[in-house]
């Protein structure tokens, strides 16, 4: 899609424009519930500083142009961008809140594309579940563990690599509203 092109286009109203490097224009629906979740996650990272590196909605830089913006990111204190991006080799956590239309590709896609490139920690945040996937121990092909936690159990501590700990405070995830399913 030519630049031209884009800036002439009219996109639907509650929807994210992504660019991909490869020409490819990626619509994803927000929803109030989505943009509040990821609020409530990177409050809670403020226990690890005020200058933690996180990120939301950034991209992040995979091999295989397989390149990602995740909802939410905690990259190593170390950190370095490489050009203008951090590098998957940087992230301790990715997060990704499922919509009505994502479900599927945060539950199974995801999990498996973080675990082949051994990202440590992959947590899916379901509001319409009303519940939180906590997945470690990657691998080539997914994760081996898996654990489920439920919204209102309180705060849910997750070991970072680098011997943090962030704390997801399940009681303060927003739900929706009954008309937002």
């Amino acid at each position: 899609m030519s630049v031209d092109a884009v800036m002439h286009t009219e996109f639907p109203a509650g929807y994210v424009i992504f660019f991909g490097i490869d020409g490819k224009v990626v619509m994803t629906p927000q929803s109030f519930e989505h943009s509040s979740t990821i609020k409530s996650m990177q409050i809670d990272s403020l226990s690890l500083g005020r200058h933690a590196k996180t990120a939301s909605d950034v991209c992040l830089d995979f091999p295989a142009d397989e390149n990602s913006a995740p909802d939410f990111a905690i990259l190593r204190e170390d950190a370095q961008r490489q050009g203008k991006r951090y590098s998957f080799e940087d992230v301790l956590l990715i997060a990704e809140v499922v919509s009505v239309s994502s479900a599927r590709r945060d539950y199974d896609d995801c999990t498996a594309k973080y675990g082949r490139y051994g990202i440590p920690v992959y947590v899916v945040v379901d509001p319409y579940a009303a519940e939180v996937v906590v997945h470690t121990q990657p691998t080539g092909s997914g994760y081996i563990a898996a654990h489920t936690h439920k919204y209102g159990s309180g705060k849910l501590p997750i070991e970072l690599a680098d011997g943090r700990t962030y704390t997801l405070d399940l009681d303060e995830l927003p739900r929706p509203e009954a008309d937002a399913r």
